[in-house]
C-alpha cells in the first residue's frame, strides 16, 4: 500500500545481486599477481583432492562432543554408505544420485536441558577409515571432514499481556511459570528432522587467498599440497522456521532423516548466497531470527507458486525497488521546489507526521528488527522536513520555555492563508472529523476490552497504530475534497503519487501470492480505489494554461501579455480620439 511496504522486494533484490556478484568475480580473469611471490609470479591454482568418479565411503556420527574421536563407539556411528561416486548422478533410489536414511536418536539428559548434539560427517576415498589412529588405514588427503550442530537454540520471547480492565490473561499458565523462573527472553533447543548433505560437484582451480566470499568459509585447502578437499555442505535452506519444535523432557526420541545428493557448482552458489550473512555486520543476533522467518515467506512462495507467476514476481520487485527510489526523489525534487501552498492540504502532511510518529514509537515497543526502525525513522525526519515547507518555522527567542529554552512556533504560510486552499482544508477536516471521531472511539474501546496489553503505553500505541492500519486511507480524502471545490488537479505531485501507485499494484501481486493478513490485501485494495479517484479527477479537471501548477508557474507568459494587454489599450486608446486629435497625431 501507500504507508506499508513489503519485505519480499528489497530481499529479493539483495540476493540476485549477491548471486550476480559471484558470478561476476568467477567470469574474471587470471588472479592478481602475489607481491610476495618471486617476481611476482600469480598464485598456483590448486586441484580437487577427489578426482571425478572416485570411490568413497561415508561414515556419519552423531555426538554430544563438538570434536569427535570416540571411533570405536559403534552407538555413535548412525550411518555407513560404501562406494558412492563422487559426481554420479544417475544411481540411487531415484536415479539421482541420492540416497536416504532414517533413524530415531534417543536424547541424552543433557540434550533435554538445552545440551547440544554433532553430527559428524566423513568422506573418505574407498577403503580408507577415518580414525586417524589406525595406522595403515588412514591417510590425511584421501578423507573429508566436516562438523555441524543438529539442534538450533532460538529465541522465546514471552511478553506479559493481560487485560487493563480485568487484569485476566489468556496465557498459558506453564507459560507463565516458565517466564518467572527463567524471565522474559528464553534460550530454548529446536529440532528438526530434516538435513541434506551436499557434495559438491566441482574442479574449479581454485586459488588459495582468491576465492569470493561467501564460497571462502567452505573451500578448505591442505597446508601442505595446496589442493582443496572436496566440498561439503549441510544443506537446509528448505527446513521452515514453523517446523523446528523445542526439546524438553516429554522427549525420548528424536527422528533424523538424512539425504545426501551431489550438489552442482551453480546450485551451491545459489545456496551460499542465501544464507550468506556478512561478517562485520554490526545487527544483533535477533534480527537474524527474524529476518530467517521472514524468508520463510519467500521460500513458501518458491514452493508452492507457479514458475511463471514467481518469474513474474521476481521482475516485478526490482521494479518495485526502483519506483520506490524514484518516488522518494520525486517527493523530495517537488517539496523542494515549492513555491506556493495553493491547492494542497497542509494538515494531512502534519497527520502524516502524526503517523509516522505513532508508527515510530508502535515498533520500538514491539521490538521490531533494527532495519525496520532504521527505515521508519528516516520516513519520520522526511515529514518532519515537508513540516518546514509548507510552514513558517522559527525561534521565539523572547518567550523561552522555563526562561531558558527558545520555544519554537509554527505559522501557516502566506500562499496557504491568502489562497482558498485554507477554507476548503478546514472544511474537509471538519466533516473528516465527523466520520473520524466515532470510528476512533469505538476501535479504542474494542482494543481495551478484548485485547490485551504490556500496560496502558503499549496500549494508547496499538490502538493509535491499529486505528491507523485500519482507517488511515481516510486522510487522503481531504486532498480530493481540495481538488473538487478548485476543479484542479494541478498542484499534485503527479510524478511521485504515480511512481507510488505503481507500487501499490505491485504490492496487489505480492498480496496474493504470498500469505498475508487479509487486512494487509484490503489496505492495498483501498489504497487503489482512491488513486483511481485522482485519475477520474485528472481526466474530469482538463489542463488550463492560466493556473499555476506545483512549481508556481503557469503555461501562459504573463510578460508578453502584459506587453499586448498594453499595446491594446494604447491602440484602443488613439481609436477612440477625435478626429480633429488624431489630425494633429
Amino acid at each position: 500500500a501507500l504507508y506499508l511496504n513489503l519485505n519480499l522486494p528489497p530481499l529479493l533484490a539483495k540476493r540476485i545481486f549477491i548471486i550476480w556478484a559471484i558470478s561476476s568475480w568467477f567470469r574474471r580473469g587470471p588472479s592478481t599477481p602475489d607481491p610476495n611471490t618471486p617476481a611476482g609470479a600469480p598464485r598456483v591454482p590448486s586441484r580437487n583432492l577427489f578426482p571425478k568418479n572416485t570411490l568413497m565411503d561415508l561414515y556419519v556420527y552423531v555426538s554430544q562432543e563438538e570434536v569427535f574421536s570416540d571411533f570405536n563407539n559403534t552407538e555413535t556411528l548412525f550411518w555407513f554408505h560404501r562406494d558412492l561416486v563422487y559426481g554420479d548422478w544417475n544411481t540411487g533410489e531415484g536415479e539421482d544420485g541420492c540416497y536416504q536414511h532414517d533413524k530415531e536418536l534417543d536424547i541424552p539428559e543433557s540434550v533435554q536441558h538445552n545440551g547440544s548434539l554433532y553430527i559428524h560427517i566423513y568422506f573418505t576415498k574407498s577403503g580408507f577409515h577415518p580414525d586417524p589412529k589406525r595406522k595403515g588405514q588412514y591417510r590425511r588427503l584421501s578423507t573429508v571432514h566436516s562438523t555441524r550442530m543438529l539442534n538450533k537454540f532460538k529465541r522465546r520471547k514471552f511478553l506479559k499481556t493481560k487485560n487493563l480492565l480485568t487484569g485476566e490473561t489468556e496465557a498459558d499458565p506453564e507459560m507463565i511459570k516458565r517466564a518467572e523462573s527463567h524471565g522474559p527472553v528464553e534460550i530454548i533447543s529446536h529440532w528438526h528432522p530434516n538435513l541434506t548433505i551436499n557434495m559438491v560437484d566441482d574442479h574449479t582451480a581454485w586459488v588459495k587467498g582468491s576465492v569470493p566470499p561467501p564460497l571462502d568459509q567452505y573451500v578448505k585447502f591442505d597446508a601442505v599440497s595446496g589442493d582443496y578437499y572436496p566440498i561439503v555442505y549441510f544443506n537446509d535452506y528448505w527446513n521452515l522456521q514453523k517446523d523446528y519444535y523445542p526439546i524438553n523432557d516429554t522427549l525420548t526420541k528424536l527422528p533424523l532423516r538424512l539425504t545426501y545428493c551431489p550438489l552442482s557448482l551453480w546450485r551451491w552458489q545459489l545456496y551460499a548466497a542465501q544464507n550468506a550473512r556478512s561478517p562485520w555486520n554490526f545487527l544483533p543476533e535477533d534480527t537474524y531470527e527474524q529476518s530467517d522467518e521472514d524468508q520463510d515467506s519467500v521460500k513458501v512462495a518458491l514452493l508452492e507458486t507457479n514458475p511463471y507467476l514467481l518469474g513474474l514476481t521476481i521482475i516485478v520487485s526490482i521494479v518495485h525497488s526502483i519506483f520506490e527510489f524514484l518516488a522518494f526523489k520525486n517527493d523530495i525534487q517537488f517539496w523542494n521546489s515549492r513555491q506556493s501552498l495553493e491547492g494542497l492540504s497542509v494538515r494531512s502532511i502534519i497527520f502524516g507526521v502524526f503517523q509516522s510518529l505513532v508508527v515510530l514509537l508502535y515498533i520500538l515497543d514491539n521490538e521490531t528488527n533494527f532495519v525496520v526502525q532504521v527505515s521508519v525513522f528516516i520516513g519520520l525526519l522526511i515529514d518532519l522536513w515537508k513540516i518546514t515547507k509548507v510552514m513558517d518555522v522559527k525561534f521565539d527567542r523572547e518567550n523561552k520555555i522555563a526562561g531558558i529554552i527558545p520555544r519554537l512556533v509554527f505559522s501557516d504560510k502566506s500562499t496557504y492563508v491568502e489562497s482558498s486552499t485554507k477554507i476548503y482544508d478546514d472544511m474537509a477536516f471538519r466533516y473528516l472529523s465527523w466520520l473520524l471521531y466515532p470510528l476512533f472511539g469505538c476501535y479504542a474501546i474494542y482494543s481495551l476490552l478484548y485485547v490485551e496489553h504490556k500496560g496502558w503505553y503499549s496500549w494508547i500505541l496499538s490502538m493509535l497504530y491499529g486505528f491507523l492500519l485500519t482507517f488511515g486511507f481516510i486522510t487522503m480524502t481531504p486532498q480530493l475534497f481540495i481538488n473538487y471545490k478548485m476543479k484542479s488537479v494541478a498542484h499534485l505531485p503527479w510524478r511521485m503519487l504515480t511512481y507510488k501507485a505503481l507500487n501499490t499494484f505491485i504490492d496487489d501481486l505480492f498480496a496474493f501470492v504470498i500469505k498475508m493478513p487479509m487486512m494487509y490485501r484490503i489496505g492495498c485494495l483501498r489504497d487503489d480505489v482512491v488513486f483511481f479517484i485522482y485519475l477520474y479527477q485528472r481526466w474530469i479537471y482538463r489542463v488550463d494554461p492560466n493556473r499555476v501548477n506545483e512549481y508556481g508557474t503557469s503555461g501562459v507568459d504573463h510578460s508578453q501579455n502584459n506587453t499586448a494587454d498594453t499595446a491594446a489599450a494604447t491602440t484602443a486608446a488613439i481609436t477612440n480620439k477625435p478626429e480633429g486629435e488624431k489630425k494633429n497625431d
